[in-house]
């Protein structure tokens, strides 16, 4: 039963493949988070039954997701649990990512750190007599211990080739192409004593990887297993390959260095032709393990001009979108820009849009789009215009402006009147959709809130909903578009009207789709906190929650958390702490770059202050919060800024008339750019405020 439980989990997903691993690829911030707290109590329910030691070999190879998941490990280590890890300190060296939770590692209580350095002479000569079963002399063991610097494996290697020919071939222990050239030695002297058929075996086998299927290896070498297996037995008795003692058809490398000393010893051309042996037997076997799609696409890539560029891009979008589902977001990001650079490379303008529109897509959901993103989408813009799909163009040019609001580029503007000039232009309803979007995403941005409703009026439910709905078939569309309503609802809000706005944003209430899930807890809690409501903010994020999608955004998330925060902190639960900790949220993830609404965010850190009776820290967070909106000129949140400058005016016990001229110019300024939710807050406060303030 508690097989069935864990593999039911997400845990599990890294075990056996399922159907809805084809789901469109989101971010993976909570999803990262639960998966890394399954695993830590899975084996904290292990080690209650028995003590457990974990060991990690070549920790300087981990990867990113994996690194983070040893981090979260190692901080939250269950009772009856002991981790051993080995790594090299040089070549290579590890990483920064790898050293800062090296450091964070280094101050738990029972961490220990054991410096092992190189074999000493007497250790090499008791190696090399292990190894061989003879007492070496001085010399050898001088030379050996030279040439390998004291490495144990180069000692072992060296020591088995003294074992066959009684002597050693001159070399050096020097690196080249990360394969030491006395390993190369050893393996190219050991493949000189087979006969053709199993060197060329070898060779396919070198480029499938370390761990060697059997089958695919015949497929590919063009032989049946029996002839497979008989050919492997002379480089298994020279310990180039060996087999697992449990399975004696489970065939891998003795070491990973063998096998690169092999790829390395192959020519060229033979190499690229049996790169494409490779994919065509991985294709041939019809396997349903989607672990072969990556592999698939590697192999083909790696084939070069021998390939079908088609076959090959088509490999690659595949690829990528299958590691965006297991949250490899930068592996997802290789393939894909391996896919646009061959087709764009062999000609194919209609394949480089799709895998530069796949690409666009993984970055904004991780991050916002920035970067190089914002080159690939001009890209493709340019290819979609070349191509005479001015739809794909308008909705590519909308993520780029979409992406230079979330970074709040300083000539957004530029983007917003091409698109708007673009729609009034144009006669496609899509087209003009896109255009009076921008400009009502304009307004909003410099504050004109009025004109934001309007223009977002203009373009009503049903036209979007049909718009999207009929248009929706690339990923840029469905990403962007989608969140018009979101958009709106925001808007509505702010104009003054919440019940409507609430009405609009629960469209997103399902949890069919675990994008939308998090995009209506966004917008949600963005609401309710314009609206003042603490309490809105934790029902919504509370049933975000529960629903347990854990796939929201990473940027998504950011603002979500702060207005968690906000929430928290308005209802009791230590307001100065919860500020203080999402101060150092806003400024790590807001602030450099600037982001969509860091003015706002400020204002909402000042009002935590206030609740935690600290006004000179709020005063703080609302001087940011005026750098920002003249700095950025992003102004939707003025009001609310001129209304905590009120409020913080009567926290410190100014006059009652100063206190209320500032509380009525917010009100005013609110009325006056149609901003009249904050206004009202406004008229709330003044009203509270004629009762007690006199």
């Amino acid at each position: 039963m508690a097989r069935e439980k864990w593999l039911a989990s997400e845990l599990g997903r890294l075990l056996e493949s399922r159907d809805d691993d084809a789901a469109p690829p989101v971010s993976g911030g909570r999803a990262q988070f639960r998966l890394y707290e399954q695993v830590v109590t899975f084996i904290g329910q292990a080690s209650a039954e028995r003590p457990m030691l974990l060991v990690m070999d070549d920790l300087q190879w981990i990867d990113a997701t994996s690194l983070q998941l040893f981090s979260h490990l190692a901080a939250r280590l269950p009772t009856g649990t002991t981790i051993i890890c080995a790594l090299r300190d040089r070549a290579p060296t590890p990483g920064p990512d790898l050293s800062r939770v090296l450091a964070a590692a280094s101050r738990l209580p029972s961490h220990r750190r054991i410096q092992l350095g190189p074999l000493s002479l007497t250790d090499v000569a008791e190696l090399i007599r292990r190894e061989t079963g003879h007492e070496p002399g001085a010399d050898i063991a001088r030379n050996i211990h030279v040439r390998t610097a004291g490495n144990p494996f180069f000692v072992r290697e060296l020591s088995r080739l003294l074992s066959d020919r009684g002597a050693l071939s001159d070399g050096d222990a020097s690196v080249r192409s990360g394969v030491p050239s006395t390993v190369r030695d050893v393996v190219r002297d050991r493949l000189a004593s087979l006969d053709d058929g199993a060197r060329h075996l070898l060779r396919v086998a070198a480029l499938i990887g370390r761990d060697v299927d059997l089958g695919l290896l015949a497929r590919a070498a063009g032989v049946d297993v029996a002839d497979c297996l008989e050919r492997l037995e002379p480089p298994r008795a020279l310990g180039l390959l060996e087999t697992a003692p449990e399975n004696p058809f489970s065939w891998r490398f003795a070491h990973d260095l063998v096998r690169e000393s092999i790829t390395e010893t192959t020519e060229q051309l033979r190499a690229v032709r049996l790169h494409l042996r490779v994919a065509d037997a991985l294709e041939e076997s019809q396997a349903e393990d989607e672990s072969i799609t990556e592999r698939l696409a590697f192999h083909l890539s790696a084939a070069g001009p021998l390939a079908d560029p088609v076959r090959t891009v088509e490999a690659l979008k595949r690829a990528g979108r299958r590691a965006a589902t297991k949250l490899a977001f930068a592996a997802a990001d290789r393939h894909l820009e391996s896919a646009a650079q061959i087709a764009r490379t062999a000609k194919l303008p209609e394949l480089e849009l799709s895998a530069l529109s796949l690409l666009a897509i993984a970055p904004r959901r991780q991050a916002g789009f920035g970067g190089t993103t914002f080159d690939l989408l001009e890209r493709a813009e340019h290819l979609a215009r070349q191509l005479g799909r001015e739809v794909d163009a308008a909705g590519l040019l909308f993520a780029r402006l979409f992406g230079a609001y979330t970074f709040l580029e300083w000539d957004r503007m530029r983007l917003v009147r091409r698109l708007y000039e673009q729609g009034e232009a144009s006669a496609d309803p899509v087209i003009r959709v896109y255009g009076r979007q921008a400009w009502g995403l304009h307004q909003w941005d410099i504050g004109d809130i009025g004109a934001a409703y309007r223009c977002f009026s203009e373009n009503n439910p049903a036209l979007l909903d049909g718009v999207v709905s009929a248009h929706s078939e690339t990923p840029i569309r469905r990403d962007v578009s989608g969140e018009w309503p979101g958009w709106r609802a925001v808007v509505t809000a702010l104009h003054g009207d919440v019940g409507t706005a609430e009405t609009i944003i629960d469209k997103w209430n399902g949890p069919d789709d675990s994008y939308a899930v998090a995009t209506w807890a966004y917008y949600t809690t963005i609401i309710a906190s314009i609206a003042g409501d603490a309490g809105w903010v934790m029902r919504a994020i509370e049933r975000w929650m529960a629903v347990g999608t854990g796939r929201a955004a990473i940027q998504q998330e950011h603002y979500i958390r702060l207005n968690w925060y906000w929430a928290r902190a308005l209802t009791g639960d230590d307001p100065a702490a919860i500020a203080a900790e999402a101060d150092q949220l806003l400024t790590g993830t807001l602030v450099d770059p600037p982001r969509w609404g860091v003015a706002y965010h400020h204002a909402l850190i000042a009002e935590m202050w206030l609740a935690a009776g600290m006004p000179d820290e709020a005063g703080i967070a609302l001087d940011r919060a005026d750098q920002a909106l003249d700095a950025y000129g992003q102004r939707y949140a003025e009001g609310l800024v001129l209304l905590l400058r009120a409020r913080l005016l009567h926290a410190r016990g100014e006059p009652a008339d100063v206190v209320r001229a500032a509380a009525e110019k917010a009100r005013d300024r609110s009325h006056e750019r149609g901003s009249h939710l904050f206004a009202r807050r406004a008229e709330k406060f003044l009203a509270a405020f004629g009762r007690g303030g006199e």
